[in-house]
């Protein structure tokens, strides 16, 4: 027991918590209990992998739809040290551990339980892809918190139902995540598919982690932690992870491998991952692979190969890519992804001194923009602004027009 007006130190709110949570039947949080004054992530519990992770999840989305707690969420800073991953016997003894976990609840969990988790994320997905991550990201939030998670805390009939339906959660925790990440609120992002590493690992879904693992790393490359990119990229890497994956999910593994080694430097590990990463996509079947990746086809390879090359130096080798993922893109199905090209390949034409082929490239961006609410197409734009900046008053009636443009974009895409 506890004074009021106290709170309980060390293990105590959490031993609370857990037996609360056993009596209620339902996950709950600190904060459900009145024990935490700010967002969970501030303690950066979920970069330690001993952490109960259905607690994580529950505290994560919990954070997330609150307003005033989610605001302060965003202040905390992206830990890098917190990347570490656990050693090789965690992961093997992950299943065991989850499975032998108790119910918190006497509800069994049905196949349509598990369906309508991996529907719903697909929705969600699709949506990202057109849309943005900032756009439906607390709703799916919502979904996690309040019909994934609770799963996860029920009962199964079967060892392989379980593995299932822990899939299923994982993969919405990574959308989760994935929606954070292109917002840019980076810790919660990182929180997110932390968790959701882990969940993946207590299915025993091995090319779901490595999936996973890939956006860790793609996240630690754009936020110039190269190092780190590199040790979750070749992580991915691994036979429990690429060795089990589809083709096409290979294929996505290998060009993110690629972009870590270019991050570091590494010009012969780079080309020769980038190479790979075609071999495995020239070997796709048609029905080789599951529909978290069914984005990944030829405009996203060239796509993150074209961002490789620049990172080693490469920007006219860079633009041919670049120009090769515009050809080819689906645009109005993956029009986040379609924007954010072009202003990358616009950067590049400027680089290599073409002004006025950047322009162009720049304001087919901005039309591609329209509707977007994306953290990462902000960035795009802010950089757009800043190379236009050495230029803005000699470069004629064109480039005024295009930075007037720009600033009205930047208030609408999030």
């Amino acid at each position: 027991m506890w004074i009021q007006g106290t709170k309980p130190s060390g293990r105590a709110p959490h031993i609370l918590r857990e037996t609360l949570s056993r009596r209620l039947g339902r996950r709950l949080t600190l904060a459900d209990l009145g024990l935490e004054d700010g967002p969970t992530g501030t303690t950066d519990s979920s970069s330690d992998w001993s952490v109960d992770p259905l607690t994580g999840l529950a505290e994560l989305g919990s954070d997330y739809l609150d307003m005033h707690r989610r605001k302060l969420l965003a202040t905390t800073a992206y830990s890098a040290a917190g990347l570490a991953l656990p050693v090789a016997p965690w992961w093997a003894a992950a299943p065991a551990h989850a499975a032998s976990r108790p119910a918190l609840s006497s509800r069994l969990v049905t196949q349509t339980d598990i369906d309508d988790i991996r529907n719903l994320t697909a929705f969600y997905s699709a949506r990202d892809q057109r849309r943005g991550g900032a756009s439906g990201r607390t709703a799916l939030a919502g979904h996690l918190r309040d019909e994934a998670v609770p799963l996860l805390g029920s009962r199964f009939r079967t060892e392989r139902h379980r593995r299932d339906t822990y899939s299923a959660v994982a993969e919405m925790a990574y959308l989760t995540g994935w929606m954070a990440f292109d917002a840019c609120e980076h810790r919660t992002a990182q929180r997110s598919l932390t968790l959701a590493a882990r969940i993946a690992a207590e299915a025993g879904d091995g090319p779901l982690g490595g999936h996973i693992l890939r956006a860790l790393a793609h996240q630690a490359v754009d936020l110039g932690h190269p190092r780190r990119a590199l040790d979750l990229a070749t992580a991915s890497m691994s036979q429990i992870h690429y060795g089990q994956a589809s083709s096409r999910e290979k294929a996505l593994l290998a060009i993110v491998h690629a972009r870590a080694l270019a991050a570091n430097g590494d010009r012969p590990g780079t080309l020769a991952a980038i190479s790979r990463a075609e071999r495995d996509l020239a070997r796709v079947d048609t029905k080789d692979a599951p529909g978290r990746v069914g984005f990944f086809q030829e405009a996203s390879l060239a796509h993150e190969t074209a961002c490789a090359l620049r990172d080693l130096g490469k920007p006219r080798d860079a633009e041919i890519h670049f120009q090769r993922s515009v050809a080819t893109r689906r645009q109005q199905q993956y029009a986040r992804t379609h924007s954010v090209t072009l202003g990358y390949l616009g950067a590049v034409q400027v680089q290599q001194g073409h002004l006025d082929e950047a322009c162009g490239t720049w304001g087919q961006a901005l039309d591609a923009m329209v509707g977007i609410q994306s953290g990462r197409a902000r960035d795009v734009i802010v950089r757009m602004r800043s190379d236009l900046s050495p230029v803005r008053q000699r470069g004629g009636h064109h480039v005024a027009e295009l930075d007037r443009r720009a600033r009205e974009m930047l208030r609408a895409v999030g």
